[in-house]
């Protein structure tokens, strides 16, 4: 009698484990059904069009820019004609350099309006098709001359990427990072402590040591994607 009270004992412990489990990889099912739908959610959120107008030539550039100073700042730059022109007016500190939608990948920039006399420089020198170099060496002679100036600390944003798509909710671009550049003229590593060359991918450092191009590179990290 004490053995076949036993047996039913223990098979009543063994079909509530097994009840356990079951549940227990049911919950986990669900779970893991409910992340992935949430995943496919936020993706399908998602409106990604192409940069083919003017007006999202302008959206996408402002991302270039400081959120609370996008609403004002100028935009510039090729329109989907070809032609340079002004995209936009504004009255802020910024100018926003749109991306050219007849080169491969992204590329926009924001910079302080007292920038633009140098930056107006080096796009018509491009013009002349100028190299890289001569336009480099121009520059420096025009700098040193007085003729160019840069403003010690006058930055640059710059917003980058492969992909020519973006979200038209968010104006954000597929796959795009910023990256800023702080203009120091002539400035070298000795007078300002910091190394030729990245300590880490975000870690600031200065290119163009000892020219009139020395900058501050900052490379921030690319958002994670979870």
């Amino acid at each position: 009698m004490i053995r076949i009270i036993t047996t039913f004992i223990f098979i009543g412990i063994l079909m509530s484990c097994n009840s356990s489990d079951k549940t227990k990889t049911a919950t986990e099912e669900s779970s893991t059904t409910e992340t992935v739908a949430e995943s496919a959610s936020n993706d399908s959120n998602k409106q990604l069009k192409a940069i083919d107008t003017d007006e999202a030539l302008i959206a996408t550039a402002l991302m270039a820019a400081p959120e609370a100073s996008r609403s004002k700042c100028k935009v510039i730059g090729y329109n989907m004609a070809g032609e340079f022109v002004t995209l936009r007016e504004g009255d802020n500190e910024f100018i926003v350099l749109a991306d050219n939608p007849k080169q491969d990948g992204f590329n926009a920039a924001c910079y302080h309006k007292s920038l633009e006399p140098f930056m107006a420089r080096g796009r018509a020198l491009r013009a002349e098709e100028k190299t890289g170099q001569e336009i480099f060496a121009i520059r420096e002679a025009e700098m040193k001359s007085g003729q160019l100036k840069i403003t010690p600390g006058s930055t640059l944003h710059i917003y980058f990427g492969a992909k020519t798509e973006y979200d038209s909710k968010t104006s954000k671009v597929e796959g795009a990072q910023l990256r800023y550049v702080v203009y120091m003229p002539w400035s070298t590593s000795e007078s300002t402590g910091l190394p030729n060359a990245p300590m880490a991918k975000n870690h600031p450092w200065i290119m163009n040591p000892g020219t009139h191009r020395a900058h501050i590179m900052i490379s921030p990290l690319p958002e994670s994607k979870e």
